[in-house]
């Protein structure tokens, strides 16, 4: 899925916590159109279950909140010692707001309205800064994957791979040489109200085989698939 300016985000699975009906549908389409898997809460009490029982690689955190407010969920989440990177956009935009925010453990604030595409940078910064790799890059032989921009190549030839190709590669390369299930792919795939059809993992990595190489995903019999550690 390509964009005009050429940028991609690192296609990952996302909570969004907003309790605005207009608003929450254009973030959620807008993060879906970049190829994330995207669950979507209306209040505090919903958010923090959510947050409970299912794993997640970045929350989209509101504060003023039906039935728990978002500092709460935020605060309740750090001290379950839980290190999911945590966006806040709100309309609160004292310096003390945001300072209370930051300090009960935000990892970045943006104010209401936003532009979509400074939503999307920031995001894109706390997801790269999570996988601890400033400049993204994965190497190994000839192939090299820039997941932040979304540019794939063998040599100097550039690979066109699918948004979903994209969900599990980058999936893979977050954990170099750990081995993830298909349920955990499925996971990076789909939210809570998208259609998983049995076998699309092994399609999308049938397809990265085909065009990035067959030693690059490892079959982990009865276990999962894993990239190698990239070679230095």
């Amino acid at each position: 899925m390509e964009r005009p300016d050429g940028r991609q985000s690192r296609i990952m699975r996302l909570l969004l916590v907003e309790d605005d009906a207009m608003i929450g549908e254009s973030v959620r389409d807008l993060l879906r159109a970049e190829g994330h898997a995207v669950d979507w809460t209306r209040d505090g009490a919903s958010a923090d279950t959510a947050l409970r029982t299912h794993t997640y690689d970045l929350v989209v955190l509101d504060l003023g909140l039906p039935h728990r407010d978002g500092l709460e969920v935020l605060r309740a989440l750090r001290a379950r010692r839980d290190r999911v990177p945590v966006l806040i956009a709100t309309a609160r935009d004292g310096i003390a707001q945001r300072v209370a925010g930051l300090d009960a453990g935000a990892d970045d604030y943006v104010i209401k309205p936003f532009e979509p595409e400074e939503l999307l940078a920031r995001i894109r910064a706390l997801l790269r800064r999570a996988s601890g790799r400033t400049e993204p890059e994965y190497t190994l032989g000839r192939i090299r994957i820039r997941p932040a921009t979304r540019e794939a190549t063998i040599g100097d030839v550039p690979v066109v791979l699918s948004a979903r190709e994209w969900a599990v590669l980058e999936a893979l390369l977050a954990r170099p040489g750990a081995v993830l299930s298909r349920t955990q792919l499925e996971d990076k795939l789909y939210g809570w109200d998208e259609p998983v059809s049995s076998n699309a993992v092994e399609v999308y990595i049938h397809g990265l085989r085909r065009k990035l190489g067959a030693d690059l995903i490892r079959n982990v019999r009865g276990v999962g698939y894993m990239v190698p550690r990239e070679e230095t």
